[in-house]
């Protein structure tokens, strides 16, 4: 667990690392003051506000123990079990089987699950599904993954802007055109392949909280192989829409899931089978 958290702390650090270097291609020392300041507004922006407007374009709608009795159970009893907080809990009308996690803390935190996912799976892989969801909840990786979707569209913005209107020397002179479009083209592919690794790390520790809060680390299991086998057959159009909240999911919602594991947003499902079942049979 200590291996992953470094492991986020360092790309953390270099995807702030990266958006300072462009602000300095683009301003000097005082673009780079002004970029890491325009990155620290967006953070907090995004802190405060990212839960509702994920929430509204999925248009997910509140459900309580009176409309959604099983669902909300499950919640409940692994919120206890995970020492949270009772989140808010949301259902999302698509057929894609799909969850995730969202607010700026465990207790400002909501979960949502799809139509599709609460069809597909039994109550006890439906468990091990929403225990996933509660361990990054456990483990702030909202914050983590809001702070890097941000930082990375940040990048891209401003690497567009070095690239239109060029950037400066220490010295404040012009910059050489073509290092602007290396820094349009590289930085935003270097900003999301941190996004990704990130993302990665913190879906391996979400399976192994998830497994750990509900004691089973098979329903989790059993539940990645189904949700793989149909999720890639069944299209999410809000997520096709918004690309950025596909690291939220369980599983990546989007389609191509034969790149290279460098462009994933989550491990590859075998691994993460391999690993739970490991738990299972006692195994670290």
């Amino acid at each position: 667990m200590f291996g992953n958290w470094l492991k986020t702390s360092i790309l953390m650090a270099a995807i702030m690392a990266l958006f300072g270097i462009i602000g300095g291609y683009v301003g000097g020392s005082q673009g780079m003051l002004m970029a890491l300041l325009f990155g620290g507004v967006a953070n907090i922006f995004a802190y405060w506000f990212s839960d509702k407007m994920v929430l509204r374009m999925y248009n997910a709608q509140e459900v309580d123990e009176a409309s959604a009795p099983q669902f909300y159970g499950i919640v409940r009893e692994l919120a206890h079990n995970a020492g949270l907080p009772m989140p808010r809990v949301y259902l999302i009308n698509e057929a894609q089987p799909n969850a995730f996690a969202t607010g700026r803390n465990p207790e400002h935190a909501a979960v949502a699950a799809t139509t599709g996912i609460l069809q597909l799976l039994s109550a006890r892989e439906l468990r091990g599904v929403m225990a996933h969801e509660l361990a990054h909840v456990r483990h702030r990786d909202i914050l983590i993954s809001t702070i890097a979707a941000t930082m990375a569209g940040a990048i891209s913005a401003l690497a567009n802007f070095a690239m239109f209107f060029g950037g400066r020397d220490s010295e404040g002179r012009p910059a050489n055109p073509l290092a602007g479009i290396l820094v349009a083209l590289l930085a935003p592919m270097a900003a999301s392949l941190i996004q990704m690794a990130i993302s990665r790390a913190r879906e391996f520790e979400a399976d192994r909280g998830g497994a750990e809060i509900s004691g089973d680390p098979n329903a989790l299991a059993d539940a990645l192989a189904k949700i793989d086998a149909y999720a890639r057959n069944i299209p999410m159009p809000t997520a096709e829409e918004h690309p950025a909240t596909a690291q939220m999911m369980i599983m990546n919602p989007l389609s191509g899931g034969g790149i290279s594991g460098l462009f994933r947003t989550h491990p590859a499902t075998e691994e993460r089978i391999a690993r739970l079942r490991a738990m299972a049979a006692g195994g670290h």
